[in-house]
């Protein structure tokens, strides 16, 4: 079995923080592919894994690069090959919620109160100070944020990683398309204890085209999306 680690960038410029991810994820003997000035985060994730061509046993990660992650690289692999022996668990990241909302915002403040929401991710504020942003406990849910996504490459072809046509924007809402696909296809996704900092306090979610694929994404699925599990 191997491990892929596919890392999209924006620019050309790789910051201190993917330096040490590159690092990190070398001394774990996983297999990187950094994906630098990329125009789309889909098309991007697309064509690398099609280029790699993984085994289906093997396993593949999709992040940002701007995470620091916490673990030894030890206790790393024993969790992404632990959590992905069962072939029914697609996706496996740090956060998600078993109610994706109508408004499609899937770390809604009222549906956390409510105890929807699972995981753990320690967040930078503009200021550099890290604050730990605690979801609820770990388990299966219905979708995951994007920041870290790890899958069996079996499972991702069931699913398709291009971008639908009903997304405009390029960058956004795939980490909700690709998880609530997984769901739709019959399997479900995983909240793990992979700890880890990111180094945002999510401005990003102001842009245009985030909005554009959210109100996409409404208008093409039938919300809520909640976890049914038996």
């Amino acid at each position: 079995m191997n491990i892929y680690a596919f890392i999209c960038t924006r620019s050309k410029d790789i910051s201190s923080v993917t330096t040490k991810l590159l690092t990190y994820y070398t001394n774990s003997k996983i297999i990187v592919h950094l994906l630098v000035n990329q125009s789309s985060i889909f098309k991007a994730y697309a064509a690398a894994f099609e280029k790699v061509k993984p085994n289906d046993d093997d396993i593949c990660i999709f992040c940002h690069d701007d995470i620091e992650i916490s673990l030894k690289n030890s206790d790393f692999e024993k969790i992404l090959k632990t959590e992905l022996e069962n072939p029914k668990v697609c996706f496996i990241g740090p956060a998600g919620t078993t109610n994706l909302g109508k408004d499609a915002v899937w770390w809604d403040w009222k549906r956390q109160e409510q105890g929807y929401h699972k995981g753990l991710v320690v967040h930078i504020n503009p200021d550099g100070k890290p604050y730990p942003t605690y979801y609820g406990p770990f388990g299966n849910v219905a979708v995951l944020d994007g920041l870290f996504l790890a899958a069996k490459a079996g499972n991702l072809r069931k699913i398709s990683l291009e971008k639908p046509e009903i997304f405009e924007g390029k960058w956004d809402f795939y980490d909700i398309h690709y998880t609530s696909s997984a769901l739709k296809a019959g399997m479900v996704n995983r909240a793990v204890p992979i700890t880890m900092v990111h180094h945002s306090s999510g401005q990003l979610v102001g842009r245009d085209s985030w909005h554009k694929n959210r109100e996409a994404f409404i208008k093409h699925n039938t919300l809520p999306i909640i976890l049914k599990e038996d």
